[in-house]
């Protein structure tokens, strides 16, 4: 049997393919219970693939996948696994604004696609749902597997030394951030300049998105006239950000607003429900160096009592941290795929000067920085750990192997939790696919229950 594992995870970074890919003769190639499959879902999850770059697997895997999902929907609907209709929501507004992102615009992504966004987010209903529901089927078959030491060795054990991993250094990193606010006078200055902006608008002088690329500070959307798509189901955006942006009707400017960001005034393009298009220009207040130097001041007396052991690093970060995620991390700088661990090509060129000094353990001195957005601010890191270049071993790879190890278990739960129910469920393979290897387990199935 074909790894269920992998290919339920390859089903599951398929995206949605357009509507427009499904126009060829179709046909039914597989069942699983009142489940069906469709030669046009192979086609299309193969042009999805191809079209992000990946190398698809042949159509035997793919409709192997597409079944195991099938079946393990089929099972959620008995079993009543529960699937929140918010969590839909969000995903669908999640992978809306990543093809939007892929395509440039709203605009670009319809033309493409052929259908506008809302007939897009009814394609992905229903596909998206199926996903979280085997999902769920799946934690369910393998919530009880656990993973012993004597596990992970035996596990290790049988791993041919010369396909060990080999692991660059990897660090784990503390950051401890404060954005100086910049002056009264200069925050003034920031809230007239967008006043007058509003008022040339109004009056029909300038339009808003010409005074948007001259003059925001926004360098995500100041080449595109400050424009965005918006949800407000979307947690991503500031909220006060999105509540000024809702109160307006079309073609309205709002007036100043400030946010985490800096300020704003924002103009209300179109709106269709929860979803809308909207322009802004984001103004920074300029950080001169008497709020950088107060800053730095600040941070060295916290670094002080770091070095001292008066407070922890956890505890600092958690009391005088600026970073608005800083209480979801404790301060620790993290890789995309949420791991600790990083590499120095995972890190800003600044901080790995700041790292050059410090040996595990210790704190840098208060440095000036700005981030992606432009926003100045001032950092300290603790370099918390840093493994030497190596290959895998279990005295300093142990929690990796443990979770491969227990990766595998889990699939060879699920595999036998398959084996028990598909002679349960009423299965068809077209005969164009029965020739597949990895239809066996399907075929036999069928076999069994004639």
């Amino acid at each position: 049997m074909k790894k269920i594992i992998f290919l339920f995870v390859l089903f599951f970074s398929v995206l949605f393919a357009f509507s427009q890919e499904k126009i060829v003769a179709d046909k039914i190639v597989g069942i699983v219970g009142d489940k069906i499959v469709l030669k046009s879902d192979i086609n299309s999850a193969i042009s999805d693939i191809t079209r992000q770059g990946g190398q698809a697997p042949d159509d035997c895997s793919i409709l192997d996948g597409m079944m195991v999902q099938k079946a393990l929907v089929l099972q959620a609907e008995r079993d009543s696994i529960p699937v929140s209709d918010d969590d839909v929501e969000a995903e669908i507004d999640q992978k809306i604004r990543y093809f939007i992102a892929q395509y440039g615009s709203k605009d670009a992504l319809e033309q493409i696609a052929g259908r506008t966004i809302y007939q897009l987010k009814e394609d992905f209903r229903q596909p998206i749902r199926e996903q979280r529901m085997a999902q769920g089927m799946r934690n369910k078959v393998v919530q009880e597997v656990k993973i012993t030491p004597s596990e992970v060795k035996e596990y290790y054990d049988r791993i041919p030394k010369d396909s060990l991993r080999f692991y660059e250094s990897e660090l784990q990193i503390g950051e401890l951030i404060v954005y100086p606010k910049a002056s009264h006078d200069i925050e003034k200055l920031a809230i007239d300049e967008l006043s007058e902006y509003k008022r040339q608008v109004e009056s029909g002088l300038r339009k808003f998105d010409v005074l948007a690329k001259l003059y925001s500070d926004d360098p995500g959307s100041r080449d595109k006239g400050g424009e965005y798509s918006i949800s407000r189901s979307d947690k991503q955006w500031d909220p006060v950000f999105l509540a000024a942006a809702f109160r307006l009707k079309d073609g309205q400017i709002s007036p100043v607003i400030k946010t985490q960001f800096g300020y704003h005034i924002i103009q209300m393009v179109s709106r269709n429900g929860d979803d809308a298009l909207i322009r802004h220009i984001l103004r920074i207040p300029q950080i001169t160096d008497v709020e950088i130097n107060a800053a730095v001041q600040k941070l060295d007396s916290i670094r002080g009592q770091l070095i001292n052991g008066t407070i922890g690093f956890g505890e600092a970060v958690a009391k005088y941290s600026d970073d608005p995620n800083a209480k979801f991390t404790a301060g620790l700088k993290m890789a995309r795929d949420g791991s600790t661990y990083l590499t120095i090509d995972q890190l800003d060129k600044e901080v790995v000067k700041l790292l050059n000094d410090l040996k595990v353990g210790e704190y840098s001195k208060p440095t000036p920085f700005t981030d992606q957005t432009g926003k100045k601010g001032v950092h300290i890191i603790e370099l918390i750990s840093k493994s030497d270049p190596h290959r895998e071993n279990l005295k300093d790879d142990y929690n990796k192997i443990a979770q491969r190890a227990l990766e595998e278990k889990k699939q060879a739960a699920l595999e036998k939790w398959f084996r028990a129910k598909i002679p349960s469920y009423y299965i068809m393979v077209d005969n164009d696919y029965k020739h597949c290897p990895s239809m066996i387990k399907w075929e036999s199935s069928i076999t069994a229950s004639k």
